[in-house]
């Protein structure tokens, strides 16, 4: 009789332990891209974003459930904008982070209450990728953390396709035609445009063309003259919906002397597309192709 019961008590303390819930455990101590060790002991079930383009590599990684607050600039997917919102890009308020209870909050470095965050020892970790690779690198690290890896991987391999798509259509192009990137010309005289260093010039090279700014600076103004100097062949315009070609066409001056001015080679693009990094990179190099190249991606 002792047997039996022992016997039952051992099956009974087996089935309670296989029906036990299971704490998710985190991913340890991790490195993000300011070269911060953070320790994150657990799967974080409520994010704070503090970023556009991570709150897409959220949504991408199917962690909208677990987005508990982003920023009033956090628009894409349609989703995020029904999420609670943390105050404006830069100009996020402390009081309603703190407000969701937030396991962990990532930050694109730029905020400006990051410091605070860090006194209150709220766990944070900063998204800063320099390249595209840093992107992958990122949206790895993200799946790291949420216990997302496999979704991860299968986002930055499909990401990877699309991008060889792309340049092997373009590698092999002898001439590549001259863009200017504008991203503000509230002064005609000097817009504000697009350097080496920034993702946007990796863009227009990966695409086929040739960025007529050489100087190793991500963003900077450029003056009309060397606009005119260079005389690019293609205008990309960056500032859209704010210009659109027409507004370009039309402008006085000097601007009537460039080659794409003159022949209307003026296109807009959406600059989230350029500017973000996340996953909709991809689609940004795919629309600037066709921009640059439409006959081989009609």
């Amino acid at each position: 009789m002792k047997r039996l019961i022992l016997l039952v008590s051992t099956l009974a303390l087996v089935l309670m332990t296989a029906c036990a819930p299971v704490t998710p455990t985190g991913p340890g101590t991790i490195t993000d891209d300011l070269g911060r060790t953070v320790n994150i002991e657990e799967t974080p079930e409520r994010i704070v974003s503090l970023a556009p383009s991570i709150t897409e590599i959220l949504f991408a990684l199917d962690l909208g459930d677990k987005v508990v607050g982003v920023t009033a600039h956090c628009d894409y997917p349609a989703e995020a904008l029904d999420k609670p919102k943390v105050g404006g890009y830069f100009m996020t308020s402390l009081e309603a982070i703190i407000a969701q209870d937030p396991d962990i909050v990532f930050s694109d470095g730029h905020d400006p209450v990051g410091a605070q965050l860090e006194g209150l020892e709220v766990t944070m970790v900063v998204l800063q990728p320099k390249d595209i690779a840093g992107i992958f690198g990122d949206i790895e690290l993200v799946g790291e953390i949420t216990g997302k890896e496999e979704e991860a991987e299968e986002l930055i391999n499909e990401m990877k396709v699309r991008i060889a798509d792309v340049t092997l259509k373009t590698a092999a192009i002898s001439e590549r035609p001259t863009v200017f990137y504008e991203i503000d010309a509230a002064d005609l005289n000097k817009p504000w445009t697009v350097g080496p260093g920034s993702f946007i010039d990796t863009l227009i090279t990966l695409a086929g063309g040739e960025n007529i700014v050489k100087v190793s600076q991500a963003y900077l103004q450029i003056s009309l003259e060397e606009i005119v100097a260079s005389d690019p062949e293609i205008i990309i315009l960056g500032d859209y919906p704010f210009v659109a070609p027409e507004d370009v066409i039309s402008r006085p001056g000097a601007w009537q002397e460039l080659t794409a001015v003159e022949n209307e080679v003026i296109y807009f693009i959406n600059p989230d597309l350029t500017s973000r990094p996340g996953p909709r990179i991809v689609v940004g190099l795919e629309e600037i192709a066709k921009i640059i190249h439409p006959e081989l991606f009609p």
